[in-house]
């Protein structure tokens, strides 16, 4: 009985999802242009600022490392694979937002 009742709620959640779009409106949506500008805007600002903090970030976290490994050198490798990790989770909060940009210049975030 619970099988066919995972399959009968299965094939209405299908029927219902291909039904729904029947009843979408076909009219187009307006652009406008200071919303199209500021988006644009805004994501200049947040590359600059995720640029700026994340080079910050990196260059401290590289001055505490050499910083350690001069303390101690025997503890160079686990030091290196601390700082490399750090230094690649920073970089990749950087590179979210630079994709965040890039979408938001090149693709038009309102359709016309």
């Amino acid at each position: 009985m619970r099988k066919s009742l995972v399959l009968s709620l299965t094939f209405l959640f299908v029927i219902a999802g291909m039904v729904t779009p029947l009843f979408a409106q076909g009219t187009t949506p307006t652009v406008n242009p200071e919303v199209a500008k500021w988006s644009v805007i805004t994501a200049g600002f947040a590359l600059a600022i995720a640029a700026a903090f994340g080079a910050l970030g990196q260059a401290k976290g590289l001055s505490a490392a050499a910083e350690a490994i001069a303390r101690n050198p025997s503890a160079t490798a686990d030091i290196r694979f601390a700082l490399l990790l750090g230094l690649v989770l920073i970089e990749s909060l950087v590179i979210y937002v630079l994709l965040v940009a890039l979408i938001l210049f090149f693709v038009q975030p309102f359709p016309a």
